[in-house]
This record gives structure tokens, sequence and C-alpha cells, in this order.
């Protein structure tokens, strides 16, 4: 008798769970949609007929190839708009407008009119960051920047809405809550055709754990819930009005899952200053290897003190005596800085730490220095979405090396005799053969190489962003 009591009161519960839930998707959600949808558009009507651009970007400080296109599209659209206002989302609370567009001037030579932009601060930024999900990353992410999302149209509910981060999530809250006609400027898919092909053949990296890869049951269902993240991603990505996106590979990847219209318009690079640049024909007694990218896992840093361990052992102690590696970059949170102790470590692991230099949080004027004094540029980053630090590489006369994929591979660097722009590599050992090549061939050559690449550089120019940059977007404007 007591289990069937039991089994009953079960049934009972499970009898209310299930009502409870319908009664949420037939009755709450709805009322809820309508009230936010009517609260947000109220909101929007009490301010007049003042243009309002709302811009989320909410590692706004971040001073990343990402921050270049998110200051130097507000730069053009300032200068063309100019009567809007302009309303940056950040998550960047600890700082004042005053120093965040200082830095932007410091570090990213971007300076801007601050008399129309206003920064929205967002207190919820922590539930977009991988760390706070060990599990399920991509959907806790999701799920994270929808919340975020709905912090920032219940502080400003724009007329105008554009995503430059890859928060897309956020579109469909600013479209059919807020009303607001909708843009995105995307720098990376969340998912593409490679990482289920990596997952597939259970490829142990920074993203797919050893403990997934050698697990087929563990294998098929992360591929299961990387299908449904792309059908999420796909119905987000039909919420923007015009879509940008920085290089071939994201467009390749992205029209695969959207199926939707997009502009190719190349990222901002500062290649009329650093042409300028001047380097002795002839080649340097020291030679310094400059890396410029921000120190997060999947740049892959210790690929490039892998590959200097590699070049000690096939260059001769003379040479590697006068060969440094310059590692530049910018630290977003206590994780990057500690990712910085970690490849120190590294360093002195593979007994390289005498030939091995730190240069965090470098101000624009000092990576200008850096620029002045290196010879060969290095970028390691497996799938890089375009590459903005190896076109300032090459437009600063540097002979760059970067990894054989993405952005480096279908945009920036041709690597046939005769049009050479740079070098592609995939492992340490291809890129210390590569360098070495750099360090003891003729300057005849290089110098060759060297031209060729800052010419090359012209079709990347803030001027020709700020140009394709404007005529995308000028229909969300109308």
């Amino acid at each position: 008798m007591s289990f069937l009591f039991s089994l009953a009161i079960t049934v009972k519960l499970l009898f209310a769970y299930c009502l409870f839930v319908v009664l949420a998707a037939t009755l709450v959600l709805p009322l809820s949609y309508y009230y936010f949808k009517h609260t947000f558009r109220q909101e929007k009507a009490k301010r007049g007929d003042q243009l309002s651009v709302g811009i989320f970007h909410p590692y706004a400080n971040a001073g990343g190839g990402g921050e270049k296109v998110l200051w130097v599209a507000l730069k053009a659209m300032q200068q063309k708009y100019p009567h809007a206002t302009y309303y940056i989302y950040t998550g960047d609370v600890e700082f004042s407008s005053v120093e965040i567009l200082r830095k932007v001037k410091t570090n990213l030579n971007v300076e801007i009119d601050p008399k129309n932009v206003k920064f929205v601060y967002l207190t919820k930024r922590r539930w977009v960051e991988g760390n706070m999900y060990p599990i399920f990353t991509l959907l806790g992410q999701i799920l994270g920047s929808m919340w975020l999302g709905l912090e920032a149209i219940s502080q400003i509910n724009p007329d105008i809405f554009l995503e430059t981060t890859g928060f897309s999530f956020t579109l469909p809250l600013f479209k059919y809550l807020g009303g607001c006609k909708t843009g995105c400027y995307v720098h990376y898919p969340i998912i593409t055709k490679e990482m289920l092909r990596r997952v597939q053949s259970r490829r142990n990296i920074y993203n797919n754990g050893n403990f997934i890869s050698r697990s087929p049951t563990l294998t098929y269902t992360k591929l299961a819930y990387y299908h449904v993240i792309a059908w999420m991603y796909c119905l987000a990505g039909q919420c923007s009005d015009t879509t940008l996106v920085n290089s071939t590979f994201t467009q390749e990847n992205l029209h695969i899952l959207w199926n939707t219209p997009m502009s190719l318009v190349y990222p901002p690079c500062d290649v009329d200053h650093l042409k300028k640049i001047s380097h002795d024909s002839k080649k340097p007694s020291k030679i310094r290897i400059l890396s410029l990218a921000q120190f997060r896992p999947e740049k892959d840093h210790p690929l490039q003190l892998q590959a200097l361990y590699e070049l000690r052992e096939i260059i001769a102690d003379d040479i590697w005596e006068n060969v440094t590696l310059v590692l530049c970059g910018s630290c977003r949170n206590s994780a990057d800085s500690e990712r910085v102790k970690d490849l120190q470590d590294l360093s002195k692991h593979l007994s390289v730490e005498n030939n091995v230099e730190f240069k965090v949080n470098l101000p624009y004027t000092e990576l200008l220095e850096e620029f002045s004094k290196a010879y060969i540029g290095i970028h390691t980053m497996l799938d890089e979405h375009f590459g903005i630090s190896v076109v300032e590489q090459m437009a600063a006369g540097l002979i760059v090396v970067a990894h054989r994929s993405g952005g480096p591979l279908l945009d920036i660097i041709e690597t046939s005799e005769g049009s050479r722009l740079g070098f592609l590599a995939t492992t340490a050992d291809e890129f210390a053969h590569m360098m070495k090549w750099i360090i003891e061939t003729r300057e005849e050559e290089i110098h060759r190489i060297r031209e060729r690449a800052k010419a090359s550089c012209d079709r990347f120019s803030v001027k020709k962003f700020e140009d394709e940059f404007l005529r995308v977007i000028e229909p969300v404007f109308k």
C-alpha cells in the first residue's frame, strides 16, 4: 500500500510540474514578452526624435583587434551621422569614460569625439565568460549573453542596435522586444566546420578536452550538442538586418550556418604610418621576433615558445645569443595575467627565458618602437578569423610567419615564389625552419618580400574600412 501511495504522490507531482511548464509556456512567457516589448518601446518613444545608436561591446576597453573595429567604426559613424547619440554597452565598470577613451587613443591610435558618446555600464558581464561554465560552456555563454543583453536593453533601447563582439543572441532581444533596426560585425563564428571536424576526429585541443576526445560516447554527445547550438545560432542570425564579416574564413563558415546575405569588410589596419617605418637594408645584428596578440588561450603563445626552442636546435650558437622573442599583448583580466605567468614558467622550463621578453598592455608609442626594432613577426593562432596584427607587422616591414589557416592563409599572405608576402607554418618545427630561412637568407630577397608585403597592405587600410563599413550599414540608418 505504501508503495502505491508513494507512486500516486509521484504521479501527482509530475502532473503538477508538467502543468506548470505548460502554463509557463502558454501564459507566463507570452505575457512577459508583451510586457517587456511595451515597456522598452515606451521608453524609446519618450526620448523623442533624437537618433540613438547602441553598440554592444562588453569588453570595449580590452585593446585588441575587435576593439579597433569598434572604435574606428564609431569614429566613421560620428563623422557621417553627427546628429546621432552613440551608446556603448560595456562591462568595464571599473573604468570611467575618460579613461576608456584615453586608452583608445594611447593604445589603438584612434581619437574619439566624446560629445555624443555615452557609456552604458553592464554589471552582469561575468555571465558571458567561459570560466563560469565548466561544462556546456557555449550554451552557458549564449544564455549569459542574452541575460547581459536584457540588462543592456533595460537601460537604453536604441533606434539602431549594432553587435560588434560576437554575442549574436542579443540580436533577437533588440529586434523583437526593442523594435530596433539591427546589424552585426562578425569576427568569428561560434561554430565552424573545422570545430566539428576536430571533435569528430577526436582531436585534443584547448576547446576539446582530453576526457572528451578519448571517449566515443562523449564525442558523439558533443557533436549533437554542437549541432543544436548551430541551429540556435542560425535563428539568431536571421535577426540581423545587416551582416558584416571580417574575412573569407568567417564568410565561408557563417554562410553555411546563417544562409543570409552578408558583406565582407576587412577590419581596419594602421598601415599608412606603419609603412613609413624604415629598416636597414643590412640584416641587424640583433634578431628580434615580434609576437602581437592578446594573451588568450586561442592565440597559442606556447607554440611560439616551442618554436623558439626548436630554432635554438638548428641555428649556430653565436646567432642564437642575438635572437629575442618579444611577446606583446593585452590582458583583459586576472585569467589573462595568470596565463602570462604560465608562459614565463614555460620559457624557463624550455630554457629559453633569456631570449624572451614580455611586454604587457604596451602603449601604442612603445609598440611602434618594437615594430621598428623587430625583424621577424610571428602569429600562431589556429583558424585566426582575420589577423589585424599580421597585417600591421607586414606594413611595418617585418617578415611574417603565421599559422597556415584562417585569415592569414585565405586573405593576407601569398606564398607563391615570385609574389611571396610572408610564410605559413603549422608545427613548432615548421615555424622554426621558416624563421631560420629568414635569418640566413640574403638581404636582397628579404627586401623584395618586405616591399611586396608593404604594398599589399593598402587593401586593409583604415580608410578602406571606413568607406566599406558606412556603405554597408547605410540601409539601417535610413
